[in-house]
């Protein structure tokens, strides 16, 4: 697993391996029982077996530790493999991120700290920096692009592309349903996208 950039720039020691992959299987597994409220740096500590004072000296709160987790999982889950036709590319995508939303710890993990997002300035501004729906999102939107001529400008396409999807999931806590919805939406995209015209 590549290092994070918190990792490279962490002085001292460098982390015990082992000790960093249960301190982020914790805070996992704490997230589906417990709930992001109830979490604390002392039970995370205590729930992967090593001591506060390591946890500290590499995260400064459970937000951070939630977001590397979900980071480092989100660009394996949310890699999807290019298709053979546009319209393919866009509906695996939006499929891989409604599991990812609704069944991955890692998403559980990302939706629990866009909540806390809305009411805690520094969650919020990690959330952001991260963008981890948005760096997915835009790098099969990269793929896509040259089929679609009037696709707008990334912001805009994210928004569209992944939108519908994550507003859903946050509204409801389930998937887009049918699950045909999908193919409907990202045809109808790509169709706006390619002649200039919504369907």
């Amino acid at each position: 697993m590549p290092r994070t950039a918190h990792e490279q720039a962490t002085p001292g020691r460098p982390r015990s391996q082992s000790a960093r992959i249960a301190v982020l299987h914790a805070v996992d597994d704490m997230l589906v029982e417990q709930g992001y409220a109830a979490m604390t740096m002392k039970g995370i500590a205590e729930r992967a077996g090593v001591g506060r004072q390591t946890v500290y000296r590499w995260w400064s709160t459970k937000a951070e530790i939630l977001l590397e987790a979900s980071t480092s999982d989100a660009a394996h889950e949310l890699d999807i493999e290019p298709q053979a036709r546009p319209a393919d590319d866009l509906l695996a995508f939006l499929q891989a991120l409604t599991t990812f939303l609704t069944t991955s710890p890692a998403g559980l993990a990302y939706r629990a700290l866009l909540g806390e997002a809305q009411h805690d300035t520094a969650v919020r501004d990690l959330v952001r920096a991260a963008d981890l729906v948005g760096t997915a999102t835009s790098a099969v939107l990269a793929r896509v692009r040259p089929h679609a001529p009037a696709m707008p400008p990334s912001p805009l396409a994210v928004a569209q592309l992944a939108g519908p999807v994550v507003a859903v999931i946050l509204e409801t806590g389930n998937p887009l349903t049918p699950a045909a919805l999908l193919a409907d939406h990202a045809a109808i995209l790509l169709d706006a996208w390619t002649t200039g015209r919504p369907r």
